[in-house]
């Protein structure tokens, strides 16, 4: 018997209103009074050898609208290749990650930080992209949802032990260097990251951030996300950062601070290296665990701040240099964190190491921009002694290594520098 007119009518209203009620329990920013106004103080460039600079000005809900309404199509894109990726790699779907963003992480996300969030939601559904507020967050979050958040959230279950781990990569090369060490005794910086090919290609986002409050940034970053994410970038304290990951870190907090959040935040409020060690640590949740390289441009001074969530090191120089390649610097946090061989000369970061120490050798005093950039397009394999790019090579290139890197991808998997 096929329902009455009634009876559809009816259900047609409980269901329109059951999705109206869920639209209401998402947090919501207002969407500006008058946008044009908005985008006015916005920008964004003609791509120039791939790289696309956009300019955000305004309050934290400006900031994200903006975001949202000049990078619609990238971020849809973007939001496509990470739920791919995370899914291949964790095999969770994305409605997992939507739910850890909106149980686990938005509780710690600060206002400020929640304005510029649903200000992107609003600039995408401007341009008709409707995407959510849990879509952004775990879009922003990726990076410590899958190789740290998964693995605390897998071990609470029933059939923990047959899970397959989610483990740490190898991935990203860095350098900072200053006084005796550099051509001009000034701070020089440099980084490359490691990426698969799939998201790494829309690592491509130049942003010029003027936010109501805190310093000008300047950094690379991904659409749709409020930190650098790779990380590089200034601030216009003087204040120079970048890092590499920890490689085969174990460990995650769910009463801690995001680390996307303390890592913007650091970016846009630190104007000295204590204040960068400060915001970094305070709420320490343990996601993407990291070795920070930061620099003073108004003093000289560089640093290394080693965040795990048991065991922090930071280590300053005014003459002297930094590096990073994915090795734990601290042995305790190595054996207490981490699974890393530290001993094993045929594993990337370790090969890597070997190299920059080598590098810093030879070109202490000459060190310029310049310099760096010839370091990061290196491609000595120092296990071998051979010019040979792989995956023990500063500009690393998984795609050509018959071994790959075994917590990330397999022999000749599309990823590298």
């Amino acid at each position: 018997m096929r329902p009455s007119g009634d009876i559809v009518s009816f259900r047609f209203v409980i269901a329109t209103l059951a999705a109206c009620l869920s639209s209401l329990a998402l947090p919501l920013a207002a969407a500006p009074e008058n946008p044009d106004a908005v985008l006015r103080k916005a920008f964004r460039k003609p791509p120039v050898q791939g790289w696309i600079q956009i300019h955000l000005e305004g309050t934290p809900a400006e900031i994200g609208y903006q975001h949202g309404n000049l990078l619609a199509k990238e971020i849809a894109e973007l939001q496509k290749v990470i739920a791919l990726e995370l899914e291949h790699d964790t095999k969770k779907d994305w409605e997992f990650f939507r739910k850890a963003a909106e149980e686990v992480l938005w509780p710690k996300v600060e206002p400020e930080y929640r304005d510029e969030l649903n200000g992107i939601v609003d600039g995408l559904l401007s341009r008709s992209v409707r995407l959510d507020i849990w879509d952004v967050v775990a879009l922003n979050a990726f990076l410590e949802l899958g190789p740290y958040y998964v693995p605390y959230w897998d071990k609470k279950q029933p059939d923990a032990e047959h899970q397959k781990p989610v483990s740490v990569p190898e991935r990203c090369s860095a350098f900072i260097a200053t006084g005796d060490y550099t051509k001009d005794g000034k701070i020089v910086m440099g980084h490359n990251a490691w990426t698969g090919y799939l998201d790494g290609q829309r690592w491509n986002i130049v942003f010029d951030i003027v936010p109501e409050r805190g310093n000008r940034i300047f950094m690379d970053g991904l659409p749709g996300v409020i930190h650098s994410a790779d990380d590089f970038g200034v601030n216009s304290a003087g204040m120079m950062i970048t890092e590499t990951t920890i490689s085969q870190f174990s460990g995650f907090d769910p009463d801690g601070i995001p680390e996307f959040i303390r890592a913007r935040k650091a970016m846009q409020y630190a104007s000295s290296i204590d204040e960068f060690a400060r915001i970094m640590i305070e709420g320490n949740n343990g996601g993407y665990a990291n070795n920070w390289l930061v620099g003073d441009n108004k003093t000289g001074e560089i640093a290394s701040l080693e965040l795990g969530l048991k065991n922090v090191t930071l280590r300053r120089s005014a003459d002297g240099y930094f590096v990073g390649s994915n090795f734990p610097v601290n042995e305790k946090l190595a054996e207490e964190e981490t699974t890393f061989n530290r001993k094993d000369r045929s594993v990337s970061a370790n090969a890597r190491r070997i190299r920059w120490e080598q590098l810093m050798a030879e070109w202490k005093g000459r060190v310029d921009v310049k310099a760096g950039q010839r370091f990061l397009g290196d491609a000595v394999d120092s296990f071998t002694g051979k010019i040979y790019p792989n995956e023990r090579t500063l500009c690393g290139r998984i795609d050509l290594s018959p071994r790959g890197i075994v917590s990330w991808v397999p022999a000749f998997g599309l990823a590298g520098a």
